[in-house]
């Protein structure tokens, strides 16, 4: 029985190996398979064509094309969209079958006749049989140059040619006919939906949108469009249509798993080739939705941090929803942007440390906390409802000056000058600037807690861009706004807590008093110093920092011989001293060598060789959508996946990603392949919030990652500082 067995394997194994060979063996030649055909449009236009023989299919990456000719240069071709296919070698693919237009710009075209152009493709056969790249050379007429008479009268037959077929042309199709749209249920959690076109007829990207009407258990997810044909529309402008069809996936976000129906609503406009175009349409089909098997099933689709506290906010009851945002509060506390306001609360308390007891030094520090808490809260509300980061507003430079004077003022009447014989007129003008804040008053603390929220720390999270998104979407300012002041008072608890123990630390008279606010002084000397570092170039705020570290060092005796029977104390802000006093001549030395980054002064200077790796990332800049996709295109072409970071002078948290994240070597050599894309968001112009807007962020802090299709990899979303540790964990699950 066994051997009958072998027998059966052996022959069945035979007869398959031939019956592959028979359908190797007729297989097309490439030049079969996919014809191929180019005639000039214009002197500037080239159009190519290929037939793409039933079974077979060509890949959109792999096109490629060159001009062969002296001067003339082959620009970025016009491709359409294709179909998305799962390839065993290459992962999801875009894919041609049947027939491929393609329009190729041309620069340069003077008064040659004709164009040698090398294309470049490749594709396969349905059997699983992939075609070796192909390169043919064309040889294609140009059209020679007319004369200012001929080509006026070619226009004039052109136009009359026109109206003729436009009498005798057949009618518009009706728009249900041009444009038909279908969709369906894919899964438990994801809907599929496509548009037929009719040939002659073509549909705008930017007009399309979709949601679900009435159902509060069910959202529709973030999804993207397929990129469509570069087109200059008369009316629209510079715009992406689609012809022949159209189709994409679009994830959901269930509440309840339980089977539903589903009403989705569709709204498209589109237009005929001839020049008509259609009024705005709608269509709305009912869907029948499976039940999930739980709502944290692994088919659901993978979201970002962001859409992730989204969907809480439209999920979780009001108390568990402000429990979470007072929880991320506590941790964004502990973050670069709140560190810089403890010296501002310390500074209003100490200012009049004499007269301070714990209650009022608490009572401070809540007026301080409400009003930075509740300055969140109106601009967050303003800034998701319009759609502009209000608080870049504050980072012009003169207002960064302008705060930047009041800390010094502050600083200098801790430090004493004040008390010098000036002018009593201008000695009663600087008292008035100076104690104007810091007079004890809740008013006072709590007009420096409303300015320092939006001067000293502005910079986004994801919770914090999670709520503004979620106002934006819903427009619910209460439940949105009452989760920012949540987390306001959870980013203010370290400083409840400062002023709680205030009364107690603080000492009440004498010497000690003095040496308290000298140190608060050069603190905030410190910050005053920390915030024109972002309108200075790096080389004087090294200057800056250097003389904040020397000068004070020279007060803590630095230099000066300690007597024999010195206490502890002092030889301990002796010893603080001389660091201080070392570190600010390294920052000299720094600065004199070409550096100006203040926390690694001598970089580059003990090893030449060691130098670039400690430099940031080598990002290309960016400033509109066209730039972006220009930059998708061209990573396309060349197989690469895309990181686009949102940057900004004033972001803070921007550049502890630089300083500490993108200059570390495990992190460049994961993003060696990477094309590395960077949008300076620093101006917030209109340029910069179009760019913002393309992908629902408020601001910077902000990397969006795009898969070698151009299509971004949602759930990769890195919204606020991560460390290299976190950001390689975030870059290995790409």
């Amino acid at each position: 029985m066994s051997r009958c067995f072998l027998i059966v394997a052996f022959l069945l194994t035979f007869f398959s190996q031939q019956l592959a060979a028979i359908t190797a063996e007729e297989l097309l030649p490439p030049e079969q398979a996919f014809k191929l055909s180019a005639q000039a449009l214009s002197k500037n236009r080239i159009e190519l064509n290929w037939e793409i023989h039933e079974g077979y299919y060509l890949y959109r990456n792999k096109l490629a094309f060159a001009s062969q000719s002296d001067g003339i240069a082959a620009e970025t071709a016009e491709l359409p969209g294709g179909k998305i296919k799962h390839d065993e070698f290459f992962g999801d693919v875009e894919i041609y079958r049947d027939h491929l237009k393609v329009i190729l710009p041309l620069t340069g075209v003077q008064q040659q006749t004709q164009l040698r152009l090398l294309v470049k493709y490749q594709g396969c056969a349905d059997i699983g049989v992939c075609y070796p790249p192909q390169k043919t050379v064309l040889e294609i007429d140009l059209p020679r140059r007319q004369n200012p008479a001929d080509d006026a009268i070619g226009q004039l037959l052109k136009g009359v040619k026109g109206m003729a077929l436009n009498l005798f042309e057949d009618e518009l199709l009706p728009a249900e006919q041009a444009f038909r749209f279908y969709a369906s249920v894919k899964d438990a959690h994801t809907l599929h939906v496509n548009w037929i076109i009719a040939e002659g007829y073509y549909l705008y990207r930017d007009k399309i949108q979709l949601h679900l009407q009435e159902n509060p258990n069910t959202r529709l997810g973030r999804f993207q469009i397929p990129r469509g044909e570069p087109y200059r529309d008369a009316e629209f402008g510079q715009v992406e249509i689609f012809h022949r069809e159209l189709s994409f996936d679009i994830p959901l976000q269930r509440l309840d798993k339980a089977a539903q129906t589903l009403r989705l609503t569709a709204n498209y406009q589109g237009c005929a080739e001839r020049g008509v175009c259609y009024p705005p349409m709608q269509s709305s089909i009912d869907l029948a939705l499976p039940a999930a098997q739980t709502l944290t099933d692994s088919t659901a689709p993978a979201l970002s941090e962001q859409d992730q506290i989204v969907n809480s906010l439209q999920q979780d009851t009001l108390p568990l929803t402000l429990i979470s945002f007072f929880g991320f509060g506590l941790l964004l506390a502990f973050t670069p942007c709140v560190f810089p306001m403890i010296p501002i609360l310390s500074g209003i308390i100490v200012g009049h440390g004499k007269e301070m007891t714990q209650r009022k030094a608490f009572l401070l520090s809540l007026s301080y906390v409400l009003a930075s808490a509740l300055t969140y809260t109106a601009f967050g509300i303003l800034a998701a409802l319009f759609g502009s980061n209000l608080q870049a507003i504050f980072q012009e430079p003169w207002v960064i000056a302008l705060f930047s004077g009041i800390f010094i003022l502050l600083s200098l009447s801790m430090f004493g000058f004040y008390n010098l014989e000036m002018p009593k007129s201008i000695q009663s003008r600087l008292h008035q600037s100076s104690d104007k804040h810091r007079d004890g008053s809740y008013a006072g603390a709590f007009i420096m807690g409303a300015l320092s929220s939006l001067i000293v720390g502005p910079c986004v999270a994801a919770p914090l861009a999670a709520a503004l998104v979620y106002i934006g979407q819903t427009g619910d300012a209460l439940l949105g706004g009452s989760a920012l002041f949540v987390m306001g008072l959870g980013m203010g608890a370290p400083l409840l807590l400062l002023g709680a123990s205030a009364g107690r630390l603080l000492p009440r008279a004498g010497h000690w008093l003095n040496s308290t606010k000298a140190v608060f002084g050069v603190i905030m000397l410190a910050v005053a110093v920390w915030m024109l570092d972002r309108i200075l170039p790096g080389s004087v705020t090294m200057v800056l920092w250097s003389m904040l570290l020397i000068i004070p060092a020279i007060y803590l005796n630095a230099i000066d011989p300690l007597p024999q029977e010195a206490s502890n104390w002092r030889r301990l802000w002796k010893g603080l001293g001389l660091i201080m006093l070392v570190y600010g001549v390294l920052l000299l030395i720094g600065v004199s060598a070409g550096n100006d980054n203040p926390l690694q002064p001598l970089r580059g200077l003990a090893s030449h060789s060691a130098a670039p790796e400690q430099e940031s990332l080598p990002f290309q800049r960016i400033k509109t959508t066209e730039d972006l996709h220009r930059q998708l295109r061209l990573a396309d072409a060349q197989h690469q996946m895309v990181m686009l970071d949102f940057y900004a002078d004033w972001c803070i948290s921007c550049k502890e990603m630089e300083a500490y994240t993108f200059s570390d070597p495990a992190i460049k050599r994961q993003l060696a392949d990477f094309m590395l894309l960077q949008a300076d968001v620093t101006a917030n112009d209109e340029a910069d919030q179009a760019l913002l807007k393309q992908f629902n962020l408020i601001g910077p802090p902000g990397i969006i990652f795009f898969d070698s299709d151009q299509r971004e990899i949602i759930h990769a979303r890195v919204i606020g500082y991560q460390d290299a540790a976190t950001f390689s964990q975030t870059l290995s699950k790409l």
